[in-house]
């Protein structure tokens, strides 16, 4: 026997009809983030050095800019390579007091991964885990538009979480 209150549908009742408060859209959303949405709000500054610079001009500049690496270039823009904190202190391990007189080309990594402006954060994201490195840059038509790093992913994906937590706690008080 069915409970009192249970009314059983009539005629004029929308049998069709259904309301969902989460989607998989509206749950994935950060899934589909693209690299060029992240660089919309951080700017596509880019540091870059020649190949022929020295390791000391280079730790200079990425003290007073407060970054990881810079990107190597050559005078019309294509992307050679990049170089690291990280690459230059391994090569300080291996030539101690030998390392600032030495060129960029000597140290930088040629070969590059990078990313396109289409490509998803998560997957791009993976890919840096993966291949242990922090700095990616970002082409886009054989041009260099960008670097990202892995702290502006994170940092993006944060941002990104506390809204989707701002917009359910809207949601359930109303």
């Amino acid at each position: 026997m069915a409970p009192s209150s249970y009314q059983p549908p009539t005629r004029g009742d929308k049998t069709d009809a259904s309301t969902r408060s989460q989607s998989v859209e509206s749950n994935l959303s950060h899934t589909q983030t693209t690299v060029s949405k992240l660089l919309e709000g951080k700017g596509d500054a880019v540091f870059a050095v020649r190949p022929t610079e020295t390791i000391h001009s280079v730790v200079i500049t990425l003290r007073d800019k407060r970054i990881g690496a810079v990107v190597v270039t050559d005078q019309n823009g294509t992307l050679l390579g990049i170089l690291s904190e990280r690459d230059i202190v391994r090569r300080m391990a291996d030539t101690p007091g030998q390392t600032l007189p030495q060129s960029v080309e000597d140290l930088m990594t040629r070969e590059v991964k990078t990313c396109a402006p289409d490509d998803l954060l998560n997957d791009v994201l993976k890919t840096m885990t993966e291949g242990r490195f922090r700095h990616m840059p970002v082409i886009s038509d054989g041009k260099l538009r960008g670097v990202i790093t892995i702290g502006d992913v994170v940092h993006f994906r944060l941002k990104e979480l506390e809204y989707e937590a701002l917009r359910m706690k809207q949601m359930i008080v109303g």
